[in-house]
């Protein structure tokens, strides 16, 4: 998923439910205060340091105020900015840019975020195998977003969904009786890619043998997980979860582990600061 996630009728939506809860009946502030033939001429600006994503939802945001507007993009999604750049030029009616403006900048600061700090985890990595997942620890209504944040801040994205790819955790193991009977259950099911988190070596084992297809190992300290790694010999993917944080993760991914993820990224990034200023 690289390019932009949502179709045009999930757009379509996405704006309709960011401007029902913002606008609803109506800008009464900028109805009371400014001419209804006033135009305006604005740029949204990188207030610090930041990886962009979410620039495709801002002209049909802005559009659907005031469909004449125009808009120059100056940078891309991907593209890693300095604080003071310019990002987007507008111009159109001033009722409707300042309408819209809310709505624009929550959204782009918020992926914004998530590609920011994305990219920060990525370069603590850089020069080791290990490659950063997301997770599905994200905002209900935004996961499809979220993940293509990861993508732009140069992450890699895990299943989607739980439709998408089988993850047996501890609670399937819990409930079917053992690792290997949640293996066979999954593949009776007709599932041929299979993961499994495991605690320990031994469940790393098991699920190996069974016939997992990737291990998620979950909370083990890098000296586990460099024993996990020579146990596996290279027979599956080995992702590390669990304790992540940006000082841990460089020894994690020097253990020889094939992915590492991080929860955070989607769960708890912070906004980053971009702002709407005049002329």
């Amino acid at each position: 998923m690289s390019a932009f996630p949502l179709t045009q009728a999930e757009i379509d939506a996405f704006i309709d439910a960011a401007f029902a809860e913002d606008i609803a009946t109506g800008d009464v502030t900028a109805e009371a205060t400014i001419p209804a033939d006033a135009m305006l001429t604005a740029t949204m600006n990188a207030r610090e340091d930041m990886v962009i994503a979410g620039l495709p939802l801002v002209a049909p945001i802005v559009h659907r105020l005031d469909p004449e507007a125009t808009l120059d993009f100056l940078v891309k999604d991907g593209d890693k900015v300095p604080a003071g750049t310019a990002l987007v030029r507008m111009t159109g009616k001033a009722r409707a840019l300042l309408s819209a403006e809310r709505t624009a900048l929550n959204i782009l600061q918020h992926l914004s975020g998530i590609a920011t700090l994305t990219r920060t985890y990525v370069d603590k990595i850089e020069g080791t195998k290990a490659r950063l997942l997301d997770t599905r620890k994200t905002i209900p209504g935004l996961r499809k977003l979220a993940k293509y944040a990861t993508l732009m801040g140069g992450g890699v994205n895990h299943r989607m969904g739980l439709f998408d790819a089988v993850l047996i955790k501890d609670n399937h193991i819990a409930v079917a009786g053992s690792v290997t009977k949640s293996v066979e259950g999954a593949k009776a099911h007709g599932q041929a890619k299979i993961q499994v988190e495991c605690d320990t070596l031994d469940q790393a084992e098991e699920a190996i043998a069974a016939g997992a297809t990737s291990l998620l190992l979950d909370n083990m300290t890098p000296d586990t997980l460099r024993k996990a790694v020579a146990l596996n010999a290279g027979r599956v993917p080995l992702e590390a979860s669990g304790g992540v944080n940006l000082t841990t993760i460089r020894a994690i991914a020097e253990t020889g582990v094939d992915f590492i993820s991080v929860g955070r990224l989607t769960q708890s990034a912070p906004a980053v600061d971009i702002g709407l200023d005049w002329g």
